[in-house]
């Protein structure tokens, strides 16, 4: 690769992207339209509650090479925080009971004939049930697959495949699930120990990955806003941040790593998922009580996971798009009393902030799946990443590393 890879986007499918390709000694520049990198994944300073948080609370699964491969590359492997075991404890806030469904670490589903690390009232069968997921064929809503209702699938299945897909698992792709427990479930308890990022994702992810980018040489611009691309035929000849055309070298290449309705602003003619799903994460300025779980899921709650850190309490909605005409008061006060029943904590609001992402993840259903494109385009000099194009992933943090990598792929050859 002799001439210049321009990388649109600073979220991590194009860091992912752009450390790839400095690393392998190209000339490598990054445009950012914001004033901070990271994309969903950022880190930021919050005045209202007085706390360093999250865009977002996430997990990695030791399953998720990619990702892991991706903080190893950028110096950052020893930023997250593994439990030992594969673990998720629940609380039903219905019931008032506590389990924990209990995968172990090892490479056999031994844990579905042990009712002791199974969901309560669920037995081997409701599990297995899932193996009508891992035949290959047409991709349709998991409803229409296996039976989404039960013990099993209130308790366990949905609340997982919810957090995975953030969208109803029943109307979810099967495609997309058979992909999510094959690279779990699937392999073991080994492959779907959580990690956790406990100084935040821009410790972990971000600042790493802008310092490897500098050390192999890589630049990076903030407020640079690309408003089109100048195509010639099959080629990509130019880009215009708001001054006029800049022109490309026969030589220079574009990854475009920016979310799908921006990416079709620029490029009309691209194919692209166009319905989404919305999150809502709420962060609470309040030292944990000894003892209470690292991660929890809620059933029968606002909140569906809560987490907790050494100086703040968070919790998480998947496919929020429910609450997103509610005010930020209104779910703050209404995650806090799902987060009073689980924990000792005082009644009264502690500093908070909430985070509503509107468009945080296409909607995971076979028909936006079959929108997804892939990293390579009909434009010669053109790639894409993102955790939207065709990765075989839902909208996950593996998903964007792993597009990054293949789009770098795409302009090297």
């Amino acid at each position: 690769m002799t001439g210049t890879v321009h990388i649109i986007g600073a979220g991590l499918a194009g860091l992912s992207a752009a450390t790839d390709l400095a690393a392998r000694g190209v000339r490598t520049v990054v445009h950012e339209a914001t004033a901070q990198a990271g994309g969903r994944c950022r880190s930021y300073d919050d005045a209202q509650s007085g706390m360093r948080i999250d865009n977002g609370t996430h997990i990695l699964l030791s399953g998720n090479v990619a990702a892991l491969g991706f903080l190893d590359r950028i110096g950052a492997a020893g930023a997250l925080t593994g439990a030992p075991t594969a673990r998720f404890p629940f609380c039903d806030l219905g019931s008032g009971g506590r389990f924990a469904l209990d995968l172990g670490n090892g490479v056999l589903p031994l844990w579905m004939f042990d009712e002791v690390r199974r969901a309560p009232h669920t037995g081997a069968r409701d599990y297995l049930a899932l193996t009508r997921l891992m035949w290959p064929g047409p991709d349709r809503p998991v409803g229409s697959v296996i039976t989404c209702k039960g013990p099993a699938w209130e308790q366990a299945l949905r609340p997982l495949l919810l957090a995975a897909l953030n969208t109803e698992p029943d109307e979810s792709s099967s495609d997309l699930v058979r992909a999510v427990l094959l690279g779990s479930i699937a392999r073991g308890g080994r492959a779907c120990r959580p990690y956790l990022a406990p100084k935040g994702l821009g410790a972990a992810f971000v600042e790493p990955a802008l310092a490897a980018l500098k050390n192999y040489g890589g630049v990076l611009h903030f407020g640079h806003q690309l408003r089109r691309c100048v195509v010639t035929g099959d080629v990509v000849t130019g880009l215009d941040f708001g001054g006029g055309p800049v022109g490309l070298s026969p030589q220079d290449a574009v990854v475009l790593a920016i979310p799908p309705y921006a990416a079709r602003a620029i490029i009309p003619e691209l194919r692209a998922p166009d319905e989404f799903r919305a999150i809502v994460n709420a962060h609470f300025r309040v030292t944990p009580p000894a003892g209470m779980e690292a991660m929890l899921g809620v059933i029968n709650g606002t909140a569906e996971w809560i987490f907790c850190f050494d100086d703040r309490i968070c919790a998480t909605i998947s496919g929020a798009d429910r609450f997103m005409h509610s005010t930020k008061e209104e779910l703050a006060a209404l995650i806090w009393q799902d987060v009073r029943r689980v924990a000792k904590v005082p009644a009264e609001l502690p500093p908070w902030q909430v985070v509503r992402e509107r468009r945080a993840t296409f909607a995971a259903t076979p028909a936006q799946n079959a929108k997804r494109p892939g990293a390579a385009t009909p434009w010669r000099n053109l790639a894409l990443a993102g955790d939207w194009t065709a990765t075989g992933l839902p909208a996950t943090i593996e998903s964007a590393v792993r597009s990054g990598v293949r789009a770098a792929a795409v302009v090297m050859r």
